[in-house]
């Protein structure tokens, strides 16, 4: 019997054999079930199953939003690296190369521009594999440009945040971003424009407490985890139980927060029709008034 398991099946397994890649099924985090990548692909990362919405990849959701799949990136600015030189178990400076060679980007934020629903927009999307899509000085010069471009272009301005906060190798500098961030969106409504945001999962820390809750129309998909502190961190401060499902984009619209949950497949059209209503405020075909016929009164017969 020995003989047969160790040597004889081993044989056997190497002879039919064949390399498959580790990434041809996904398992749901919402009911567990295993769904093939080209079905995942096909439903823009939302499971079939229980309608569970996986994050999606930042370059996937520029595709899913802008008329045909059609956008341009723009450089974003360069801004010095590791200034506080800073190290805990490893390098900032070896953090960044391993982020950057692993989602080819240079840091957590994404700016685009393009037409969505036939209209000019520029489209911020985080980048969550990014450091957790972190938000350090690059980030806020990066949505400052953003916001900028929009003004320039007379174009809305839309936010995707997917964030863990404010990035802590950076310390304070992180922190000053909000108030940039700030900036940008003050910047494109003093210039009339709308100023959309669409909160995914998970949208926290600095973020929230900035640019994230600002917008002139707040989106969220649904099941998003959006807050500043974390629900053990606030649960062990004010010592209550929190309520099922806080800080869920469901509870959040519950106590307004947030004006629509749109699930991902509704988002383009939902989005297109927000931008319509914002910056196309009058009709858009002539108005035809009209005028109410005369009446001819006829006198009453006497009785």
């Amino acid at each position: 019997m020995n003989w047969l398991t160790n040597f004889v099946r081993p044989k056997l397994r190497a002879l039919v054999k064949r390399d498959t890649p580790d990434n041809l099924w996904h398992k749901c985090p919402g009911c567990g079930q295993m769904i093939f990548h080209r079905d995942l692909e096909a439903n823009l990362h939302v499971c079939d199953k229980c309608g569970h919405h996986l994050r999606l990849p930042a370059a996937k959701r520029l595709a899913m939003l802008f008329d045909d799949g059609r956008f341009a990136r723009i450089e974003l600015p360069r801004v010095p690296v590791d200034p506080l030189r800073f190290r805990d178990r490893r390098r900032y400076t070896e953090r960044l190369n391993e982020a950057q060679t692993e989602t080819g980007e240079q840091d957590a934020l994404i700016v685009a521009h393009g037409a969505i629903g036939g209209l000019p927009a520029v489209v911020a999307v985080f980048n969550f594999e990014f450091m957790a899509g972190s938000m350090g000085t690059a980030v806020g010069e990066a949505f400052l440009a953003a916001g900028r471009l929009a003004k320039l272009q007379q174009a809305a301005l839309v936010a995707i945040p997917a964030s863990g906060g404010a990035r802590m190798q950076e310390g304070i500098l992180s922190l000053m971003q909000m108030t940039r961030t700030v900036l940008a969106v003050e910047e494109v409504k003093s210039a009339g424009l709308p100023y959309i945001v669409i909160l995914t999962d998970p949208t926290t820390g600095g973020v929230t407490a900035s640019f994230a809750m600002l917008g002139d129309v707040h989106i969220a998909e649904p099941g998003s985890l959006v807050g500043f502190a974390g629900q053990r961190v606030i649960q062990e401060t004010i010592r209550e139980k929190l309520p099922e499902g806080f800080q869920r984009a469901e509870y959040l619209y519950d106590h307004g927060m947030v004006d629509v949950v749109v699930p991902r497949p509704e988002l383009k059209a939902v989005l297109a029709r927000v931008l319509g209503l914002l910056m196309r405020p009058k009709p858009s075909a002539e108005v035809v008034v009209l005028t109410t016929p005369e009446v001819e009164i006829l006198p009453q017969p006497r009785s």
